[in-house]
């Protein structure tokens, strides 16, 4: 059989594994974020503006950090992952903070088995949609969850990115969806030396496979930037050329490493 067909096991495995090495990383600072400190970034926190009584469906959440930041701002959080270990975090770290964040534990592709009401704005953010073999069923869950004018808010990694080995030595994957790619990786991005050896199923998904099926789905794109540069550390041989700014030495400032859209349900 190919182990592909049952990629939503492997990768629930890998992030399972992951949860706690995670939160326990310099990488998620999550001792200052229990303490206040919020971990949205800059480039979507241009996008999502005034919060304030706004209902959010934060989609592929990991263990919460960004739902509770959300929260923090003034929004209704429903926050999804499909990692039974990270979601009971994410409550806990919800309780703990006394955050009022409804998390639940399903693939996003199961969403509507569990949840019914529309929201105001859907947002996902960095290293999301590489999990997803279908970003049809994608927007179309995302346009299932909007109210009528609502927001669809989205910061993810350049496909460009992937592209490259771990060095960013080589090009060594297609820009366009050939397929799902099955390999081994030692570490995690939160912490390269991390005893961990897991497998995973993802796929890359170029700018056009992202943007066709939301304009099918009835969603307007009312804004769409590239940045030269990721608000991680999460790849290896990154430098910190400005504050949070973080970059490839040998690509310098030639490298799309993020992009990010606002789109609306019509």
């Amino acid at each position: 059989m190919d182990p592909t067909s049952n990629y939503l096991e492997i990768n629930r495995t890998a992030w399972n594994h992951k949860t706690e090495i995670h939160i326990a990383s310099d990488f998620y600072d999550h001792a200052n974020f229990m303490k206040g400190k919020s971990s949205l970034k800059s480039i979507e926190l241009a996008l999502l503006g005034d919060l304030q009584g706004k209902t959010i469906l934060h989609l592929q959440c990991h263990f919460g950090q960004d739902s509770i930041s959300l929260q923090r701002l003034g929004a209704q959080v429903t926050a999804v992952d499909f990692s039974d270990k990270a979601i009971e975090s994410a409550r806990k770290f919800a309780q703990e903070s006394q955050a009022d964040v409804r998390f639940i534990c399903c693939d996003i592709y199961d969403l509507p088995q569990h949840l019914s009401e529309t929201f105001d704005i859907v947002f996902t953010s960095y290293g999301t949609i590489g999990w997803l073999p279908d970003l049809n069923r994608w927007a179309n869950l995302i346009s299932r969850f909007l109210k009528p004018h609502g927001s669809f808010i989205f910061v993810e990694f350049h496909p460009v990115v992937w592209m490259f080995d771990d060095d960013f030595t080589e090009v060594r994957y297609a820009y366009m969806n050939n397929g799902p790619i099955h390999e081994t990786y030692t570490g995690t991005y939160a912490d390269q030396g991390a005893p961990l050896t897991q497998e995973y199923v993802m796929w890359n998904h170029g700018i056009s496979e992202v943007l066709s099926p939301l304009l099918a789905h009835g969603l307007e794109i009312q804004s769409f930037h590239e940045f030269d540069y990721s608000p991680y550390p999460c790849f290896r041989q990154t430098i910190e050329f400005e504050p949070g700014k973080y970059r490839i030495p040998s690509m310098q400032h030639h490298l799309p490493m993020v992009y990010a859209l606002k789109a609306i349900k019509r």
